[in-house]
């Protein structure tokens, strides 16, 4: 049996891994001339630099970080990677808020949520209401299609929404509360509302059964994980998109740049709107509702400056931006606080990330508008004295990431459908959408997709 897979992002890369180890053939096609799709970490040099030296600033352009368990980190070790591991440093545990006209620390247990200034006496005791609340709930009491702001409100405040959940939404997911359905991107909050009452309970009982899991990168930023992903597979052909795939009586007729290969089961990893395009002659159904999956638009802006220059102490992962604040970004993260090696020892480097649901035309601004906003808010929110910085880069994403709202749950029928082809979809914009979320799932297909070619050949 023969798999085809399209699209080497991380999804379609781990399938393949998976599927070389379990001795199963395959073909993965990948229309860029690089492997890892948005994962993506680039050496800059300053402009006193050396035209050979190696570049002063490592720059992720697309996701910062990768959060995962002990078997995570095993499976890393597998690829040869654990030598290069970087853990995220302990100060970064710490939050900020933007709240009143600064930043503050979000509380981070009952002693600074208690005795905290950040929230409200009415959200404190809402909170602890929450956590001594005992009534089980056979039945949910969570309607269907409700989002993650009518959860926490529900639950929680009105508060919690404004200046916890929704920073935290906007600068994980580029999304907005009001939209994001908690059956798809929390699911388990649903769980231990029926199991133990009280989402923080759950939270609480679950933590040590779960596994603890790090924050980490590696040396060389995130792209080192696709990198060591791609130079294993004998099956991966580069610049070569798809063009074409077509049912056939004995599988798939994939066409491409390269020519045609037919093969038993095809697997789609590419965004919804490359696989729209494959699929709509085939599956109109499909096709139709994947078209309405939206995928905000994000930039990514990175400064550097002298830390003598910034008067904050950045001993936090970084600061977030509450829609009701009126901010021009969605928020910074401090990735030298978080990371070593990204810059000099004597600067430090934000990556602000512009745009999303909230303020997707921010993100679409000509780049000196965009430098000069997030310039000023980085002096008006941490104390920048310097008139610029001593060095900035932008990478734009005018589709950045899968919203999980509504259209999400009708794409999920046709897909199942679909598989009655041996056709089978692993993306981030089904079944979750974090890189953890990606490598598990892939995992999961190639090994049912290794049970299929065993009965096959028997």
């Amino acid at each position: 049996m023969t798999v085809g897979i399209i699209g080497a992002g991380i999804s379609g890369l781990t399938v393949a891994y998976e599927l070389q180890k379990r001795g199963v053939d395959y073909q993965l096609w990948e229309a860029a001339d690089r492997p890892g799709g948005y994962i993506q970490s680039r050496r800059d040099q300053s402009n006193n630099q050396p035209a050979d030296a190696t570049g002063q600033y490592l720059r992720e352009l697309g996701p910062n970080s990768l959060l995962g368990d002990a078997d995570l980190l095993f499976w890393l070790d597998e690829l040869g990677l654990t030598p290069d591991i970087l853990f995220s440093k302990p100060v970064s545990k710490a939050r900020y808020i933007f709240r009143n006209g600064r930043y503050q620390k979000l509380p981070s247990g009952p002693i600074s949520l208690l005795f905290g200034g950040f929230f409200s006496w009415k959200t404190k005791l809402a909170i602890l209401r929450e956590r001594n609340n005992k009534t089980l709930s056979p039945q949910a009491e969570s309607t269907q299609g409700e989002t993650l702001a009518q959860f926490f409100r529900r639950r929680f405040s009105d508060e919690i929404v404004e200046y916890a959940l929704g920073p935290f939404v906007a600068g994980i997911y580029a999304g907005d509360p009001e939209q994001l359905l908690v059956s798809e991107t929390f699911p388990v909050l649903l769980q231990y509302e029926k199991e133990y009452g009280s989402v923080l309970r759950g939270l609480i009982k679950n933590q040590s059964a779960t596994g603890r899991r790090h924050s980490f990168s590696f040396r060389e930023g995130m792209q080192m994980l696709p990198d060591a992903l791609a130079a294993k597979l004998t099956g991966l052909s580069l610049n070569d998109p798809v063009q074409r795939i077509q049912k056939s009586t004995d599988g798939w007729r994939v066409e491409s740049r390269s020519g045609i290969k037919t093969v038993d089961q095809l697997v789609i990893t590419t965004p919804t709107n490359v696989a729209a395009k494959l699929t709509g002659s085939i599956y109109p159904e499909l096709a139709s509702k994947l078209s309405q999956i939206a995928y905000p638009p994000m930039t990514a802006v990175h400064s550097v400056y002298k830390r003598t220059d910034v008067q904050h102490p950045l001993d936090g992962f970084g600061g977030l931006n509450p829609k009701i604040e009126g901010r021009f970004s969605s928020g910074h993260i401090w990735s030298s606080s978080v990371f070593d090696g990204r810059c000099p020892e004597d600067e430090v480097l934000f990556t602000t990330f512009v745009g999303g649901e909230a303020n997707p035309d921010n993100a679409r601004l000509p780049d000196e508008d965009v430098f000069s906003r997030v310039h000023q808010e980085l002096v008006e929110g941490f104390g920048v004295k310097a008139s610029k910085p001593v060095f900035r880069a932008i990478q734009r994403w005018e589709y950045a990431i899968p919203q999980y709202n509504a259209h999400i749950t009708a794409v999920k029928r046709p897909v199942q459908t679909v598989e009655v082809d041996s056709l089978y979809v692993c993306a981030n914009w089904y079944g979750g959408v974090s890189l953890s979320d990606c490598i598990r799932k892939a995992q999961k297909l190639a090994e049912k997709l290794t049970e299929k070619s065993a009965v096959n050949n028997f």
